[in-house]
């Protein structure tokens, strides 16, 4: 009997036309939509009968299958059908699916057939990313996003400029709340700090930060407010975008400091924001709870008067660094030359940037430990012509010094996690103390460069100690002996006089707190006169006299002391810290974990630290630090309204933090 035999190839397989029989005898839907050819030796295609596009089906031996013919059905990719709409969509979960579906189905294609399409999901993503990275709120309108987007995800249906907006909005307003829910839960106050951009409108923009320390002992930074003002030099500007800001957080009574821009810090300013400081004493620590210059802009400033003063020789050296990296046969021969010197140096030219100082720091820097190559440049390549004297690299090193003092003591709010107070006092008076001796140098040249320096930063310094003091007697590393340190360096036969000062400030301050826990919670904000927060006693002790209108003002809070105690004498929180023995000093040493541990211990001292180090002496975020110029608003945030311009500025600075801790539920 004749055994029937199976057509092969040369190679003993059996033919594509063979294969192409066994597949067709298959009842598959995916065949309704397709059809297949044969379009070369070994070769077999499947092609769409309605867009023609080809895909493959067979290669000599091996067999591609149906899953991605399935896709161009499923997923609507197929443009001819999806426009006609003509064709019954394949569901994976039908019955005809479960009956052709490929028998090994890898996970990440069964998962992704599942997977439902949700407009309202995708129009929330990509207002969150417009939000995340500042992208133009039309650029959902824009044809490359359209492709992109819809090659992704053909069922996406294009969002308009009004409902992107919308969406921002929304997003903003349910992160505010959560915000708002966590501010007014937290046991102590709020400092703020006022920032000012400009723009090309001559509009100014008020960002308002807020500081605070939760329950947890987390130290938050948010931006609470961008208010737009259109007279950026008036004072009363700033006090009513200061005043909406305290309204519309809940801040009436619970604020503490206010830290101002450089630019704001004229009289007329000062006096209109004294009267907002929650403080149930206006001349407590001296009035410095109004710290009227920000920390980071005031050694910009210092940094950018000093190159000014050096300005013909850092032109010289800035001209030679570019003649290097602008060419790259100037670059190999500068290369080949340093080798041939053998100059250590590790450091890598680039030309600075001119509104970032610190970038023309590091230029000098390396330029300086280069100056043997460029003193020789001129005879290894002939078209370098600039001559660097010697006694101009000794000054341009000098002032290298004196900019590494400030860049040191910059780069601590550049980090990703704001600082706590304490740590800017042995950084201010370090600089306070080498301006000091910089300035009456026998050196002329030095003495020359760093008197100026020294007269402007002494300012800064006699506006902010008290408050830095303060902040640094916090860590219980160094308390009180610290300050005593550094200000008889400073001051010498003087110091005592202001030790004194800042051990009365403390204890005064501590005082205020123990106060409060004797009196009512504070009143709203009166509207009236020079809008000074007050705090009225109950009609019953108005008719004896409050606490606060005794004739010294303690009276009454030291009777009360004295009846709790029999008359023995006690120390207080305070002093009891002041006097136990310093905590040791520990790499990764964190001050809030310490004061949460001890909060137990110190209750009242530890509410008045919270407050204390959570205070900023910065107004510039952490990207702005070593800016040479204020801020300017770009053309297309000033075409926005002003409160969709809020909204996408204060959401993104929220959602950088992700959610916000919630208050558990009642």
């Amino acid at each position: 009997m004749d055994i029937p035999t199976t057509p092969t190839d040369n190679n003993g397989l059996p033919s594509s036309e063979t294969q192409t029989n066994r597949r067709r005898r298959k009842k598959s839907i995916v065949w309704e939509y397709f059809t297949i050819e044969t379009v070369g030796a070994g070769s077999t295609k499947a092609f769409c009968k309605q867009c023609k596009r080809s895909f493959a089906y067979i290669t000599g031996s091996k067999l591609a299958g149906t899953s991605h013919l399935k896709r161009h059905i499923a997923l609507g990719i197929c443009p001819v059908s999806r426009q006609k709409n003509q064709m019954t969509p394949f569901t994976p979960g039908s019955k005809t699916a479960a009956t052709d579906a490929p028998k090994r189905r890898s996970r990440a294609n069964s998962g992704y057939a599942r997977v439902s399409f949700d407009q309202d999901r995708c129009n929330h993503d990509i207002a969150k990313m417009i939000i995340m990275h500042g992208y133009p709120l039309h650029i959902a309108e824009q044809l490359g996003f359209i492709n992109f987007v819809q090659t992704l995800q053909p069922q996406f249906n294009l969002v308009s400029w009004n409902t992107v907006q919308n969406e921002c909005v929304g997003i903003y307003l349910r992160e505010k709340q959560n915000l708002l829910n966590l501010i007014s839960g937290i046991p102590g106050k709020v400092s703020l700090t006022v920032d000012l951009w400009t723009s090309n409108q001559n509009l100014g923009y008020v960002f308002l930060t807020g500081h605070f320390i939760d329950d947890h002992w987390n130290l938050y930074r948010q931006i609470l407010n961008v208010v737009m003002v259109p007279s950026p030099d008036s004072g009363d500007t700033f006090s009513q975008a200061i005043l909406t800001c305290l309204s519309d957080w809940h801040l009436e009574g619970r604020l503490f400091t206010l830290t101002l821009d450089q630019s704001l810090s004229n009289e007329t300013i000062i006096g209109n924001l004294k009267g907002l400081l929650s403080v149930k004493n206006p001349h407590m620590l001296n009035s410095q709870l109004l710290l009227r210059n920000c920390y980071a802009r005031v050694l910009s400033s210092l940094a950018c008067d000093v190159l000014v003063a050096m300005r013909e020789t850092i032109a010289k050296v800035r001209e030679s660094v570019k003649f290097v990296k602008t060419s790259e046969s100037h670059e190999e021969k500068f290369v080949q030359l340093k080798q041939q010197l053998q100059v250590p140096s590790t450091k890598n030219l680039s030309v600075d940037d001119l509104t970032k100082w610190d970038t023309t720091y590091h230029m000098l820097v390396a330029a300086c430990e280069l100056r043997e190559v460029f003193a020789c440049l001129d005879t290894y390549d002939p078209d370098y012509n600039i001559n660097i004297l010697l006694e101009e690299w000794k000054q341009v090193e000098t002032l290298c010094t004196y900019l590494k003092l400030l860049f040191d003591a910059a780069n601590i709010v550049t980090a990703p996690v704001y600082p706590s107070a304490n740590v800017f006092f042995q950084e201010v008076s370090r600089i306070q103390m080498e301006l000091t001796h910089a300035a009456m140098s026998v050196d002329p040249f030095v003495s020359y460069l760093m008197r100026p320096l020294y007269e402007k930063f002494d300012k800064y310094w006699e506006n902010c100690c008290l408050v830095l003091a303060v902040a640094v007697i916090m860590d219980p590393r160094y308390k009180m002996k610290i300050v005593e340190l550094e200000f008889n360096r400073i001051y010498g036969e003087n110091a005592e006089t202001w030790i004194r000062i800042v051990d009365d400030g403390i204890h005064e301050l501590f005082l205020d707190y123990m106060m409060q826990m004797l009196t009512l919670p504070e009143t709203p904000m009166d509207e009236g006169n020079d809008s000074i927060i007050k705090t009225e006693a109950p009609e019953e002790a108005s008719q004896e006299g409050s606490l606060l209108s005794s004739v010294d003002g303690l009276q009454d809070f030291e009777l009360y002391i004295s009846d709790i105690t029999g008359g023995q004498q006690m120390k207080s929180e305070l002093d009891q810290y002041l006097e136990e023995a310093f905590t040791d000093q520990v790499e990764d040493f964190d001050v809030l974990v310490w004061w949460r541990l001890n909060r137990m211990k110190y209750p009242t001292l530890s509410r008045m630290a919270s407050d204390i180090l959570s205070i900023s002496v910065s107004t510039v975020a952490s990207d702005s630090v070593f800016d040479t110029e204020i801020k300017r608003m770009d053309s297309y945030r000033t075409s926005l309204g002003p409160a969709t311009l809020e909204a996408l500025i204060c959401a993104k600075d929220w959602l950088k933090y992700g959610s916000f801790p919630q208050p558990p539920a009642l």
